[in-house]
């Protein structure tokens, strides 16, 4: 079972070294995967600390997060 994180606790991983984000309520830590991004780091970090939801379904399907969720989920 994953951890329960708060608000503010996702908030304050927002730095371009420390990122997590909040998918359809799940917490994912894409610190390591930002080099990997497609997108390139930016767009990560503009969304570090924050539901990234709207911008990540507007992109990509659900089976791209499959892919990476047993990586990179933390709660």
């Amino acid at each position: 079972m994953s951890k329960t994180y708060s608000r503010g606790e996702v908030a304050s991983h927002n730095k371009p070294e420390d990122i997590w984000i909040v998918i359809d309520s799940e917490v994912f830590n894409v610190s390591a995967f930002q080099d990997e991004h497609p997108g390139g780091k930016k767009i990560m970090q503009g969304v570090a600390g924050q539901d990234a939801t709207k911008k990540f379904k507007k992109y990509h399907r659900e089976a791209i997060l499959n892919k990476y969720k047993d990586e990179l989920l933390v709660g």
